[in-house]
């Protein structure tokens, strides 16, 4: 399969539910986001690397990495390699000497060291096609170069459960989700975008 390179450019942390982190990764070539939910950790651990923080201490992450590099071996690139039931899924593709070795992860700790090894991201089509949100304007895709986003508090009351999308029409869900695109609320995309989904799979 032919691979799609994805690049970072924002990592939501929502106010409001102090746990809901997602990490927002776009299509090199294209005008696809693939948002993805992290844990606070996970996200933690990724804007470090992505504000070039120096802990006193290495995080896992930069153990890792250090581990790697003690033992000659190089992170050759990240893949997203599948989605199932709503679950991403990583390889690590490395590279020791002529010998090339393959390791699941989570999608999460791979972005993770991604981002410490300044390496690619990859993805497939199948992917992007199941859970990729299509820009409108292509200009947004440049227009956010700061990757921590937070969304605000204020912001509560525009939120709306599972059960408010599952009554909203197919024509609603796409515009609501065209508007909270652009107030990058990525969390709340996610949602709508499973939703979306769902009633794809059931037509």
């Amino acid at each position: 399969m032919e691979k799609i390179e994805l690049e970072i450019v924002a990592l939501s942390h929502n106010m409001v539910q102090k746990n809901n982190h997602a990490i927002v990764l776009s299509e090199v070539n294209g005008l696809r986001r693939l948002p993805i939910v992290i844990g606070g950790f996970e996200a933690q651990a990724i804007a470090v690397a992505l504000e070039h923080i120096q802990p006193s201490r290495p995080l896992t992450h930069d153990l890792i990495k250090n581990i790697f590099d003690a033992f000659g071996v190089e992170l050759q690139e990240v893949i997203i390699s599948d989605l199932i039931e709503g679950v991403f899924y990583a390889k690590l593709i490395c590279q020791r000497g002529d010998e090339i070795i393959e390791i699941d992860s989570r999608t999460s700790d791979a972005i993770a060291l991604a981002v410490r090894f300044e390496c690619p991201i990859y993805t497939y089509e199948h992917i992007l096609e199941a859970a990729g949100i299509l820009l409108e304007d292509p200009g947004e895709k440049k227009s956010k170069r700061s990757y921590v986003v937070e969304e605000k508090e204020e912001k509560k009351k525009d939120k709306l459960s599972p059960e408010d999308l599952h009554n909203m029409t197919l024509e609603e869900l796409q515009k609501l989700l065209e508007e909270v695109l652009e107030r990058e609320d990525y969390i709340q995309a996610i949602a709508i975008r499973d939703e979306i989904n769902r009633r794809k799979q059931k037509s």
